[in-house]
């Protein structure tokens, strides 16, 4: 391939990738709507309600119905649930927790007010966001940093360190400092985020090390290729449908399922659990994210293993020795 063939090659990847980057990025936010989101309704005109909100879109909602609102406000602290419509005399109240979701509380509250058919109905948050990031901007701003550093670090610690033992002890430096740095900023100085200072930064940390472990897992094991596949992935597949904005259930499916998965998902849900909710729901996030963790540290094995491996070296024909 001359020049001139390798530069039109090139222009034309980087334009399908630009191409790939524009679908990943702007499809789920264009397609965000609910699916089978986890709300509760209670109370004598419970029924009602639930007809309704089946009426209008019966694939929208998965309702549960506690015995009264204590009950309901209960499912929201555990995040069982993302809010509750309670009914009784008067117009519905809403209860929300916008430190679930700012975008499911704010949809819950519209649903409120066009039951109602009257005045704004009450609506009470239940576990609000921080008063410094009511709409959750920041929250969501912070999950795609923590991956394109930790890609970044990968990238680096794939390319720069020569050994196994390097990488690893490179990931883990990255994954204690990046830990408690990140969280220095998000919480110290932004107050983006409540809860324990050293726990949070623990989070960071964990993510850290995952994301920047898959990269160099990867390329340790495989090569250089890993490299490619593991930063598109995080990036492609594990930030867009990551939900740090929104709320898996309001992406398309199966795509927000997936994105739990992934570290970025995982990150974005064990943020809010430990931040937000004393650790309610944080187990599942964190076992994705540990067996990322064990993952990385497996395919490093797997590259140590390989490079100690011994080199057979070819025997050398006999040498013919000729009478004399």
């Amino acid at each position: 391939m001359n020049t001139t063939q390798r530069a039109l090659a090139v222009g034309v990847g980087a334009a399908l990738l630009q191409a790939l980057m524009l679908i990943a990025f702007a499809w789920p936010a264009a397609n965000i709507a609910p699916r089978d989101l986890p709300i509760a309704v209670t109370g004598p005109q419970a029924d009602m309600v639930i007809g309704k909100l089946a009426e209008h879109n019966p694939d929208a909602f998965d309702v549960s119905r506690p015995v009264d609102e204590a009950a309901a406000r209960a499912a929201i602290e555990d995040r069982e649930v993302y809010g509750a419509i309670v009914t009784g005399d008067g117009p519905p109240r809403v209860l929300i927790a916008s430190a679930a979701s700012p975008a499911v509380a704010q949809q819950l509250t519209q649903i409120g007010q066009q039951m109602s058919g009257g005045p704004a109905p009450r609506v009470d948050d239940v576990v609000a966001a921080d008063s410094d990031d009511p709409r959750g901007t920041a929250f969501g701003a912070m999950v795609l940093p923590l991956v394109m550093s930790g890609i970044a670090a990968g990238v680096l610690l794939s390319l720069l360190i020569p050994t196994v033992g390097g990488k690893a002890l490179g990931l883990v430096a990255f994954g204690i400092v990046g830990g408690l740095l990140s969280m220095e900023i998000i919480q110290g100085w932004m107050s983006v985020v409540p809860g324990s200072y050293l726990e949070l930064s623990a989070v960071a940390g964990l993510v850290s090390f995952a994301v920047s472990g898959a990269v160099v897992g990867l390329a340790t094991a495989i090569g250089r290729a890993g490299i490619g596949v593991a930063a598109l992935t995080m990036l492609l597949i594990g930030n867009p449908f990551s939900a740090a904005t929104s709320a898996p259930e309001l992406l398309p499916q199966p795509w927000g399922a997936i994105g739990q998965l992934l570290p970025p998902g995982a990150a974005a849900s064990l943020l809010r659990s430990v931040a937000f909710f004393d650790g309610a729901g944080a187990t599942r996030p964190l076992v994705i994210l540990v067996i990322w963790a064990v993952v990385a540290v497996a395919l490093l094995a797997v590259g140590a293993l390989r490079t100690r491996r011994p080199v057979e070296m070819p025997t050398p024909a006999p040498v013919p020795v000729s009478a004399s």
